[in-house]
């Protein structure tokens, strides 16, 4: 395989470790510079895995250079994106779609009602991606972000939200 090759290869998507948290943090902060979660916020993210509440994965490249992370919390009914970044240099070639379809995956597995992610008002990109794949707008949070961006909060049903569960059949 030549060094072309290896550059368009899928790049390998594994479950987040503490050892990964120093390439996430620097993707972090190119990407986000001016909301950037800090270093503690994915430490006890990734502590949280063990109650069974949330789930981070990375994308790796051929060189083992982390191009990618999406993080997920599902405590039921609601699963919500806790986070979802694509390096700039590898965007454009599906691993958002790749990485939020892993994300809505694991909260349909958990049997989540619905899944709810918060994205920049400025970010169409991203905003366009979680249509595509299902998502809506349902609300705007005024001046969310620190530099005073709104967020939008879209949601994606993974069941019909109408249909009576077993327990409110029971109620009736």
């Amino acid at each position: 395989m030549s060094a072309a090759d290896d550059e368009h290869a899928a790049p390998a998507v594994r479950a987040m470790t503490d050892a990964d948290v120093a390439a996430v943090l620097a993707l972090e902060r190119r990407l986000f510079p001016h909301d950037a979660w800090p270093e503690s916020f994915f430490r006890e993210e990734l502590a949280e895995v063990a109650s069974g509440t949330r789930q981070y994965w990375v994308a790796v490249a051929a060189d083992g250079a982390v191009i990618g992370y999406a993080g997920l919390m599902c405590v039921l009914p609601l699963a919500d994106v806790q986070t979802l970044a694509v390096a700039p240099e590898a965007q454009g070639r599906g691993l958002g779609t790749r990485l939020l379809r892993l994300l809505v995956d694991a909260a349909a597995a958990r049997r989540a009602d619905q899944v709810l992610l918060e994205v920049r008002s400025d970010n169409p990109g991203a905003q366009a991606l979680y249509a595509r794949e299902g998502f809506a707008a349902i609300h705007t949070r005024p001046r969310y972000y620190p530099d005073g961006a709104d967020a939008l909060i879209m949601q994606k049903p993974l069941r019909d939200l109408d249909a009576p569960t077993s327990a409110s059949r029971l109620r009736s």
